[in-house]
């Protein structure tokens, strides 16, 4: 549906420029747009990796693991229907710990292998879970403490401070956490669900 979405705005305003007889404007915008996202993603690449090989070896050392015991109270709160020996919470808690890094990128795969493990004891393959979208609203909505990709994207562009968005940021995401979790807790409890 998106990508309908985006590729109409696309064609409508092709053919909006092609009749005002602006197509160079157009053409200057697809090389000066494709300019812009390879300077981006050379900026924001580095970043990444940093971040992504710093992840990986809290992975290995067991620092994850240890982050996801303190978060197991209360993710054993937040998803009832889990076992607690299940792989899932573990994945969970690392996903949630590497969004609070503010590298939501990072925290994909986690949160691939979080999903296949809670379609595994999902009793209806057919249909989400009520662990599953919990996860969703959570990885959607998670708290961030540290911006990273913002932050970068500020010093790209020469913000004279770069780093007096995290307040706002972990402001902005706890409230939408908060309240992304309590309306799931509150549909959940409307349909009967645990």
């Amino acid at each position: 549906m998106v990508n309908i979405l985006w590729g109409s705005f696309i064609l409508i305003g092709i053919i909006f420029s092609f009749f005002n007889g602006r197509i160079d404007i157009i053409n200057n915008e697809i090389i000066s747009s494709s300019k812009t996202a390879l300077n981006l993603m050379m900026e924001i690449l580095p970043l990444i990796a940093v971040w992504t090989g710093l992840m990986k070896i809290a992975e290995d050392s067991g620092l994850l693991n240890l982050i996801a015991k303190k978060l197991g109270f209360i993710l054993r709160k937040l998803f009832p229907t889990i076992p607690e020996s299940n792989e899932a919470l573990g994945l969970i808690a690392s996903n949630v710990a590497i969004n609070m890094a503010g590298l939501g990128s990072v925290a994909t795969p986690f949160g691939l292998k979080a999903m296949k493990e809670l379609q595994k004891i999902n009793p209806k393959k057919d249909t989400a879970s009520s662990a599953m979208i919990t996860f969703l609203v959570l990885n959607t909505s998670g708290v961030t403490i540290i911006p990273t990709t913002i932050i970068s994207m500020r010093m790209l562009y020469n913000s004279v401070n770069p780093t007096e968005i995290i307040i706002t940021c972990i402001l902005a995401t706890t409230l939408a956490s908060i309240a992304g979790l309590l309306l799931d807790y509150f549909i959940r409890r409307k349909n009967g669900n645990n």
